[in-house]
């Protein structure tokens, strides 16, 4: 008789319960639920890093692209408010090149063509403005562009800058 106990007691030993069974899975589920829950913390501000790089290398496109166009002018450039926005007219040789700030967007147009350029959407602030410095008119561009996230500290902020040539 003593066998039958000695084989109980060590069958019992190497099992496990389902009560041990059932708090290592609640545990196992618990640490998983966070795990997850990290990942996409982590996957939504990867997102809006993304987001945020993609603004920028447009937004210094855009900057590039108008201080080439001031470099170039052939005459007075002239800035104009009107009841939609600013305007900036930069003339080229016998056309025009129109830069507007109308609803949140900044465009750009050719004054001979119908065809308007979005360059820079969801835009805060655009203010061209133009400093005499000497001999030389130069010109600066304060953009702000409209952020995607509501948590975000810091505002995309620009400043180009960009010399006319002087006009004779």
């Amino acid at each position: 008789m003593k066998l039958r106990s000695s084989i109980c007691q060590a069958q019992a030993r190497t099992g496990y319960l389902l009560i041990e069974c059932l708090v290592y899975l609640s545990v196992l589920v618990v640490i998983l639920g966070f795990g997850l829950g990290a990942f996409y913390v982590c996957w939504d501000y990867s997102k809006a890093l993304h987001y945020a790089t993609d603004d920028i290398t447009a937004a210094l496109h855009a900057g590039e692209r108008w201080r080439a166009d001031i470099r170039s002018a052939t005459g007075k450039i002239a800035v104009e408010t009107t009841p939609e926005g600013e305007r900036l007219r930069i003339p080229h040789g016998t056309n025009e090149l129109i830069y507007s700030f109308n609803a949140g967007e900044v465009r750009r147009q050719m004054a001979s063509s119908d065809f308007l350029e979005l360059l820079l959407p969801k835009v805060t602030v655009s203010q061209m403005v133009m400093e005499t410095r000497g001999p030389v008119a130069a010109w600066r561009w304060e953009l702000e562009l409209t952020s995607r996230r509501k948590e975000t500290r810091l505002p995309l902020l620009f400043t180009f800058e960009a010399a006319a040539k002087p006009t004779p």
